[in-house]
């Protein structure tokens, strides 16, 4: 039984600083057979249609929150599991690609601002996969904004797309957190596919084009019990003090009484 975990936008540098920190000592610990992290990796605000025309847009960033991805995310993560570890491109990460074919055509076949090259992956030991990648028998990972289509009801994206595509998909992209199953046949003879939303960890109150105003967003991630003819999913809901459960144990801060272990808030290391 393979045990994968899959982390949601981080939405680098708007990231939940605290429950990515969890998140990555909880991977430290746990130590799964493979870690995704579905796309929208970093932010990257700069070359966006928000800011398109202002102040923001001629200030740069992109160098800068590459780097802070690297340290706050793949540093960190390589520090702690050695494990592949597979990325998707959400429409975020692809910004400066895409900027640069727009403004720049004559530059962009260099490459020099596809995400993986900004992020160093080769120097990590990390890799791109593409969507509609097969990490478990019957299931894809997408980030989800490969199709058009989106659904106000958590799960329900994840759930139409599963059913175009024929195969469980796990995806991020809609920052909700939900699992909807959908079975068809008769007779006793049900098939059963599945729609996973696996959440986000971005600090909400950094996400400026909000407004203020409310979001249907749940801040988690995806942990999956991968067989040999299939796979167990598991929404794994974060608080809003970075803990959370698995397994039956609450995770939180690193204790400093566990000897360097990462331990359930408040308990002995797990």
């Amino acid at each position: 039984m393979k045990r994968i975990v899959v982390i949601s936008d981080t939405q680098m540098p708007f990231e939940d600083k605290r429950a990515m920190r969890n998140v990555i000592n909880f991977v430290g610990d746990y130590q799964p057979d493979e870690v995704i992290q579905i796309g929208d990796l970093v932010d990257y605000p700069a070359p966006s249609r928000w800011t398109a025309g202002t102040k923001a847009e001629f200030e740069g960033g992109v160098l800068r929150d590459s780097e802070h991805a690297k340290r706050a995310f793949l540093e960190p993560l390589r520090a702690v599991y050695d494990g592949p570890v597979n990325i998707l491109e959400g429409n975020h990460d692809e910004r400066p690609r895409k900027y640069l074919t727009k403004n720049a055509p004559a530059l962009a076949e260099s490459n020099a601002f596809n995400f993986e090259v900004l992020l160093d992956f080769d120097g990590f030991g990390v890799k791109k996969v593409e969507p509609y990648y097969r990490f478990a028998p019957g299931w894809v990972a997408i980030h989800g904004h490969e199709s058009p289509g989106l659904n106000g009801i958590a799960g329900r994206t994840a759930a139409a797309k599963a059913k175009k595509a024929g195969v469980s998909v796990a995806m991020g992209h809609t920052h909700r957190l939900a699992i909807s199953p959908e079975s068809h046949g008769f007779g006793g003879k049900l098939r059963t596919i599945y729609g996973f939303e696996v959440g986000h960890l971005m600090d909400v109150r950094k996400a400026s084009y909000l407004r203020g105003g409310p979001a249907n967003w749940q801040r988690g991630f995806g942990l999956f019990y991968a067989g040999k003819y299939g796979a167990t999913p598991h929404a794994i809901p974060v608080e809003d003090d970075g803990s959370f459960v698995v397994e039956g144990e609450r995770f939180g801060e690193i204790k400093r009484n566990t000897g360097g272990q990462f331990a359930p808030k408040g308990g002995k290391a797990a």
